[in-house]
């Protein structure tokens, strides 16, 4: 079983973990946010990192980056919200409030975030000792101080913070990616903030990108949303050129960025192919 099954059979087992006493509708909601997923590219950063650190614990390995995923998911239901982005799909399907009302979209939303929790306790259990970081970093990267609250936060705000903005809202999981995997590996992992901080502002503004230049079709969800909600785009503030162009430069700076560790050369190779599908090839050709 390679690690993206491993994941998503750690998924399953999650919410499996759940129904006896959860009531139909809730489950349902919880299970439609995860499945099918997305490109998972968060839990699969995190996997990356703990295999590049040496990873002694598969299961704490995929628990952490289990967490992650579901943080994500739960963030995008409370995304969709008639409240913020009022997006009627998402993965090319009705989003979690269209297919089952505003109450459960925003419960099923608040219910992956403690089962997040709850999977990497459980997934800790013979390693209690690497528990306590891991859930400092999972609990700062959704909380109130620079994590995904704070991201939503600050589109409620008259003026907006916009680097602030965007290491909330896009790079607080790819920093709690990257330092969960080192920490899942019993690695030091503060001086793997960087990197997650480089790819998240990296995907921030290839969603800026696409939010421009794709379609519906493309993306499984709405488009024009920046320019609809007035937010802040690095399309608006640096061209589409522009705007490539940095996101070069991030995932440059990202590769430079990895800590020393067993496999960094390749990490480095993995990540610079991983961003080479952000952007549509006809869109990243736009830059050359």
């Amino acid at each position: 079983m390679d690690a993206r099954d491993r994941l998503e059979s750690a998924l399953e087992l999650a919410i499996a973990s759940q129904t006896a006493e959860c009531p139909p509708g809730l489950i349902a909601a919880m299970r439609y946010s995860i499945f099918p997923g997305g490109a998972r590219l968060r839990p699969r950063l995190c996997m990356s990192v703990a295999w590049a650190c040496g990873a002694d614990d598969h299961r704490l390995t995929i628990g952490a980056a289990a967490a992650i995923e579901l943080l994500h998911c739960a963030s995008l239901v409370h995304d969709d919200l008639p409240a913020f982005d009022n997006a009627d799909t998402r993965r090319g399907k009705p989003s979690v409030h269209r297919a089952f009302g505003e109450p459960l979209a925003l419960l099923s939303g608040d219910a992956l975030i403690v089962l997040a929790f709850d999977v990497l306790a459980r997934a800790a259990a013979a390693r209690p000792d690497r528990l306590a970081d891991l859930v400092r970093i999972v609990a700062a990267a959704t909380g109130a101080e620079g994590g995904i609250c704070a991201g939503q936060a600050w589109e409620c705000e008259p003026h907006i913070d916009v680097p602030r903005y965007h290491r909330a809202k896009t790079g607080a999981l790819f920093s709690a990616a990257t330092m969960a995997g080192a920490a899942a590996a019993g690695a030091p992992h503060a001086g793997w903030r960087q990197l997650g901080e480089c790819l998240g502002e990296a995907y921030q503004i290839a969603d800026d990108i696409r939010d421009v230049v794709c379609n519906p079709a493309e993306l499984g969800k709405p488009v024009g949303k920046d320019a609809a909600l007035m937010r802040p785009s690095a399309c608006r503030e640096l061209g589409v050129r522009g705007a490539i162009a940095r996101l070069t430069g991030l995932v440059d700076a990202a590769v430079e960025s990895i800590p020393a560790c067993r496999r960094s050369g390749d990490l480095g190779a993995l990540i610079r192919q991983e961003a080479s599908h952000f952007l549509p090839q006809e869109v990243a050709d736009l830059a050359a």
